[in-house]
């Protein structure tokens, strides 16, 4: 599973913001600080439950908005909330397909992101939880992946 998020995030940072990502080794929890970031959110609902998540800092968000928009995005606005969700649900439509061969079995949310100087992201519940995280020449970022047990 984590090999496939992997190539997943390679693949579309390659090809739809002509970046190139790495994962960068990191302990269990994984945590990065989220202290000037935002949060795209999917959901999961269906054979497998739960919730895919990327987290970016501020700074990132805002070259990886830039780059997708093929334009200077300087701050952050409704622009960068657009371009991190829709990273999200590229992902989770990946995840999905990973989870799922042909996929009718699991639907996503619509994405949403979370934005703050500082907050905290965590499940309520039981989860299977896979945590990569990846740099690319703006900073670090993360990718993560909660799944009920």
């Amino acid at each position: 599973m984590r090999e496939r998020i992997i190539e997943s995030a390679k693949e579309i940072f390659s090809s739809m913001l002509m970046m190139e990502i790495v994962e960068v080794e990191s302990d269990e929890s994984g945590a990065l600080p989220l202290v000037d970031s935002i949060s795209g959110v999917i959901g999961l609902a269906g054979t497998h439950k739960g919730v895919l998540a990327i987290h970016l800092p501020h700074v990132v968000a805002i070259a990886v908005t830039s780059s997708f928009l093929g334009m200077d995005v300087e701050e952050m606005n409704s622009d960068v909330e657009d371009a991190v969700g829709e990273l999200a649900n590229m992902l989770g439509g990946n995840v999905k397909s990973i989870l799922s061969e042909k996929g009718r079995d699991i639907n996503l949310s619509l994405p949403t992101t979370i934005s703050g100087r500082q907050y905290d992201y965590q499940s309520n519940k039981e989860a299977d939880r896979t945590f990569i995280r990846f740099q690319c020449e703006p900073g670090e970022f993360a990718v993560e992946l909660l799944l009920e047990k």
